[in-house]
């Protein structure tokens, strides 16, 4: 058989010569590409209740020297999205204790952070930096777990920032279409993508582009598809063992922006007391959330001198009665 052929293109062809069982695992393997992908030869036979010999036989039909080899065909395209499955797969089949589990992914997280580290660059923080303080607006774009992160930059960015609006909201990505279509080349978008890529970012990130827009990305590296849609891009490792993306050091990538941000904004402990005495009432233990506390719904307190008078005439009160 010409080599080349994806698997779809080769079970077409073969499917006159196939035996029924063989027929009914190419209709499974057609309608379940991605699932198929994902299997082990003993999975892929019980999916279709089959042998495993004759699993192996319809691979060997196909053309491949055996299941493995059709696998491997199989998953051609897929690699990026099933990295993170392979990953797991190998991980769960070695014996381990939880608690070397909780060891393994901390480990994991240390290490990247300090291929992190170790990657900045120098002129890219910068210039990263000045983009954010400079920008009359910030908008902060993030899908799947990025959303999550994306919510984390912008309380970050908040307190230094003329306006930071994350678009990774209830309405998806056409709600955040919505909003960056008023983006000015005054303002900055920031979007954050890591394996596996969602789709909708890489494509907000090219409409502001086409646009004229400017453009921060977070991502994990010069081969991400955000990379070439940036002006400025910041790059954090982020492989994991168990899961698709270690958010750990996305996160603490993020922290070191937003403290960056910080040390450069202009009057930076001003705005800091500022913002820690309106958000008094809502912190635990202070004496402003004591009295938030007691006040409940009526409505604000008095103030000292209308709080003295009040005792002063319960006490004359008391006198006469």
């Amino acid at each position: 058989m010409t080599q080349g052929h994806s698997i779809s293109d080769r079970i077409a062809r073969s499917l006159p010569t196939l035996t029924p069982a063989h027929r009914r695992m190419a209709e499974y393997v057609l309608a379940n590409l991605f699932r198929a992908a994902t299997m082990r030869i003993d999975e892929f036979a019980a999916a279709v209740d089959v042998s495993v010999a004759t699993a192996n036989r319809f691979a060997r039909a196909l053309g491949f020297d055996g299941y493995p080899q059709f696998r491997t065909e199989l998953v051609r395209g897929f690699e990026a999205t099933l990295a993170p499955v392979e990953r797991l797969r190998s991980e769960l089949e070695r014996p381990a204790t939880v608690a070397e589990v909780f060891a393994a992914s901390l480990e994991d997280a240390a290490a990247n952070a300090e291929a992190t580290r170790r990657g900045i660059d120098a002129q890219a923080c910068e210039r990263a930096v000045s983009a954010i303080l400079g920008a009359q607006r910030v908008y902060v774009a993030g899908f799947g777990a990025s959303g999550f992160l994306a919510g984390l930059l912008q309380h970050g960015l908040e307190m230094y920032c003329r306006m930071v609006t994350s678009v990774a909201g209830a309405g998806g990505a056409s709600h955040a279409a919505r909003q960056l279509f008023k983006l000015q080349p005054s303002d900055l978008l920031i979007v954050i993508a890591f394996p596996r890529y969602v789709t909708d970012t890489i494509e907000l990130a090219q409409r502001v582009r086409a646009h004229g827009g400017r453009v921060l990305a977070l991502t994990d590296g010069p081969t991400s598809p955000l990379a070439p849609l940036a002006d400025i891009a910041l790059y954090a490792q982020a492989a994991n063992r168990l899961s698709a993306n270690s958010d750990a050091t996305v996160l603490a990538l993020i922290e070191a922006l937003c403290g960056a941000v910080a040390h450069r904004a202009e009057r930076p402990v001003k705005a800091a007391a500022e913002m820690t005495e309106f958000l008094l009432p809502w912190l635990y233990g202070t004496p402003g959330a004591e009295r938030a506390g007691r006040a409940g719904p009526a409505g604000p307190q008095p103030t000292e001198a209308q709080a003295a008078g009040t005792t002063r005439r319960r006490a004359s009160n008391l006198k006469k009665s």
